[in-house]
């Protein structure tokens, strides 16, 4: 027993390799996003109806505006820029018209204010430093890209292209070059990867993608069968490319089982995360390189080194340490196979709100694992949502998770009026609580209680005050205002962009839609000498040193030793073992009460 060292039961579970997760998928992986932009005289000339911008300089802004997104959201994800249809030629095949603005690297202030000045520079400053001419290939662009691609040194995960263009049909009295960028665009999507059409449409003319665009975009089993319309204005056009620029990761792939050997594979997603404020990184005073912290395991009697294979997991039961070994452990927590698995239907009006304990995932087909499983998730899906049924199964996400009953929320696809989708075809995975989850609430009944004037004066205040609400209208102005001072250092902003807190409340608005009604109901609740309680203040440093004086008082009364000896340390408070120890002391090997009693009871030779 000596030569091991040991872990409570449980510590490390979520350090354990996953089997069933692709590592491929994982977050944190970099992507690599080429934006090839046309550089013809037509971008130059046509306007937008929102604000009168060039299609070029509205695409440079978007492009602008993606690359200050990565910098926050995924700065380790690569960024490209190629314009084509220009006089001046730059890239290594020596193609011509085409030129390699920026090549596949990490999104930068330095990039970003170059980018800034080519927008303000206008249509001659372009012209005079990059030119124009037509006498360009689509196939040699693509193939440039795909170049970029290739030359890289390090492993991309994601690779794909955003094509920015006004133009239907570029290759209109050459079949030649049709064929050729046709060929090209199928050899890419071959070697896995994408290409995405961000075309826009010129004022009174209509941007008719069968005629030359349509045979060049091959889309995959998650993305819509018909393109969307071109769009006509930049928001538009920044939402498109704020959905392309990112994979959809899947975070694992389980199967579904709906009985014995029908079987089919989902994706699980999540379409909601949090956004944490970033953690400061400590650097070398001296060097400022990034200091990298390593953590190693010492044997207490010896100081010897203990490797992953010299621990044991150990549980208390009836006073006594059993130890297990890690694979006892896995074999432990393992009841089942991962995966969905039906257990029948219940009516969807059954799903209650407050079932929902904890955060759902999205859950869509995943044809790559087992062929066939859009068909069959299709089919399942149509009928849950004719039928207006919730699946109900049990659901394992991960081999050594404990199983849960999940209810499916059936959701089919909306698209907007461009024929942009908005929400997916698919299922919510809603995570149903135990019988032991839920508990019964005590109420007083001396407690006072609403009368009916006041319930139906707040039920009247409640629909004035009621509004279409959307998390996506609503930003962390904590966060904004982070970013947006980093922002303003990091390209030399004498100020940072003014930040608009739409957390609060319009008073003006709510006044002239409920003003007599908030008033009303003041007169209905509240008596009329009421006056509003004053914020509690924090305590003070007297209050702090008057309760550690308690709990020092408390010690001295106290005999530790009996209270030992007949098993009652548990109901003490930590603060008191602490001071405890402090006072006669006693070494402890952790700060958890669990290690406390464990040193108290050693002082006084009492088994645990």
């Amino acid at each position: 027993m000596a030569d091991f060292g040991f872990a409570k039961f449980g510590d490390d579970d979520d350090n354990e390799e996953d089997e069933e997760y692709d590592p491929q998928l994982r977050w944190g992986n970099s992507d690599g996003l080429i934006f090839m932009v046309d550089c013809s005289k037509d971008m130059f000339k046509s306007k937008t109806d929102d604000e009168g911008d060039n299609h070029f300089n509205v695409c440079m802004r978007c492009i602008q505006t993606t690359m200050q997104n990565k910098i926050i959201s995924s700065n380790k994800d690569l960024i490209g820029v190629i314009f084509y249809g220009t006089e001046k030629i730059e890239n290594p095949n020596d193609f011509k018209n085409i030129y390699v603005y920026m090549n596949l690297e990490q999104p930068g202030a330095e990039r970003i204010l170059e980018i800034e000045d080519m927008v303000h520079g206008g249509y001659k400053k372009f012209g005079t430093k990059y030119g124009h001419n037509e006498s360009y290939s689509i196939s040699e662009a693509l193939w440039a890209c795909a170049n970029m691609f290739s030359n890289l040194p390090q492993k991309v995960n994601y690779k794909r292209i955003l094509l920015f263009t006004n133009n239907d049909d570029p290759h209109s009295s050459n079949q030649q070059l049709q064929r050729q960028a046709r060929t090209k665009a199928s050899d890419l999507n071959e070697t896995g990867i994408d290409l995405e059409l961000m075309h826009l449409q010129k004022p009174g003319q209509n941007f008719d993608v069968s005629k030359f665009w349509k045979d060049l975009i091959y889309t995959t089993d998650d993305e819509l069968t018909e393109l969307p319309n071109p769009s006509e204005k930049h928001d538009e056009l920044l939402t498109r490319v704020r959905t392309k620029d990112h994979k959809k990761r899947a975070l694992g792939r389980v199967g579904f089982s709906l009985g014995k050997g029908i079987n089919f594979s989902v994706g699980i997603y999540s379409l909601v995360s949090g956004c944490p404020k970033p953690y400061g990184i400590k650097l070398d005073k001296k060097t400022n390189e990034e200091l990298k912290s390593h953590s190693k395991t010492y044997l207490k009697e010896t100081g010897e080194v203990l490797m992953a294979q010299d621990l044991k997991k150990v549980q208390t039961y009836g006073g006594r340490k059993i130890c297990f070994e890690n694979d006892e452990v896995v074999n432990i927590k393992r009841f089942d196979v991962s995966g969905l698995k039906l257990m029948g239907f219940k009516p969807r009006s059954k799903l209650k709100k407050y079932y929902q304990v904890k955060p759902g995932q999205f859950i869509y087909p995943d044809e790559d694992s087992i062929a066939g499983s859009t068909t069959m998730f299709t089919a399942l899906l149509k009928k849950c949502l004719d039928r207006d049924v919730t699946p109900i199964c049990q659901y394992i996400p991960r081999k050594n998770n404990p199983p849960k009953f999940v209810a499916l929320l059936p959701q089919k696809e909306e698209l907007d009026d461009h024929k942009i989708q908005i929400t997916p075809p698919g299922f919510h995975v809603i995570i149903l609580p135990y019988a032991d989850d839920f508990r019964k609430v005590k109420l007083d009944d001396e407690a006072p209680k609403a009368t009916t004037d006041q319930i139906d004066k707040a039920k009247e205040l409640i629909k004035k005050l009621q509004f279409q609400f959307s998390s996506e209208n609503f930003e962390n102005p904590v966060l904004q205002n982070h970013w947006r001072n980093i922002e303003a250092i990091a390209l030399d902003r004498d100020a940072p962009e003014e930040m608009t807190d739409y957390t609060m409340p319009y008073k003006e608005n709510v006044q002239k839609r409920a003003g007599r009604i908030i008033d009303d109901f003041k007169d209905l609740v509240f008596p009329a000498d009421y006056v509003p309680v004053a914020k509690r203040k924090a305590p003070s440093s007297e209050s702090a040193a008057a309760k550690k004086s308690k709990v020092a008082d408390a010690v001295v009364a106290l005999d530790i030793k009996k209270e030992a000896q007949e098993g009652r340390l548990g109901k003490f408070t930590v603060p008191i073992l602490k001071e405890f120890i402090k006072k006669e002391k006693i070494t402890a090997n952790g700060s958890k009460k669990a290690d406390l009693i464990e040193a108290i009871n050693n002082q006084y030779g009492i088994a645990n």
